[in-house]
């Protein structure tokens, strides 16, 4: 069970300019979190 969710948390995992991110959904979901629109102005 381990081995799965640790496959599924890699494929969740990016490399943008250098870094590894995780989306903010992915991670609320990780963490059974609701999550809050951001309002950008």
């Amino acid at each position: 069970m381990q081995e799965v969710v640790d496959i599924d948390i890699k494929n969740k995992i990016y490399k943008i300019r250098g870094k590894q991110v995780m989306l903010d959904s992915d991670l609320a979901r990780l963490y059974h979190c609701k999550m809050e629109p951001n309002l950008l102005i």
